[in-house]
């Protein structure tokens, strides 16, 4: 079998739903990046203070399985967000040595500015699809999470 007989049975890169998909969320990923780099957050802190805004306080624990990150990788996030002073770490009330995760006001402040950013992006890239597509497309990616039972949280 010669070359360009093997190649014909290979569908073409653009043939693949995965490239598509891929295309796409690289292009969405990266501006939404820049965004927020551009106010000086990363987009993992960015999940980070978006998963602190729903909860009066957080543990370590509850934040590491929120992100889907090991505990070091949440440490060092943590770590930073308390050197911007948009979070700190307390004493648990009525548990000796065990600390808790909140935002401070500065980081309060920050969440709705941060996610007004996600919003824009988000109208960027799907505004021109109607109302009925953007939730057609939202359902289809989120039945892909509940069929593959995907539990990662995109961070980078």
């Amino acid at each position: 079998m010669t070359k360009a007989v093997a190649n014909k049975s290979v569908a073409p890169l653009e043939g693949h739903l995965g490239f598509w998909l891929r295309f796409v969320s690289n292009h969405v990923s990266a501006r939404f990046q820049n965004l927020l780099e551009e106010r000086g957050v990363s987009v993992t802190e960015w999940v980070a203070l978006r998963t602190l805004l729903d909860r009066h306080e957080t543990s370590h624990a509850e934040l590491i399985q929120a992100l889907g990150m090991t505990k070091g990788a949440a440490s060092k996030v943590i770590s930073r967000l308390g050197q911007k002073g948009l979070a700190r770490r307390l004493l648990a009330e009525g548990r000796a040595r065990e600390q808790v995760l909140v935002l401070t006001p500065a980081g309060k402040a920050l969440v709705p500015k941060l996610a007004e950013l996600a919003d824009a992006n988000d109208t960027h890239f799907f505004g021109h699809l109607t109302a009925p597509e953007q939730s057609a497309l939202m359902r289809a990616m989120q039945e892909l999470v509940a069929y593959h039972q995907l539990k990662t949280v995109p961070t980078t």
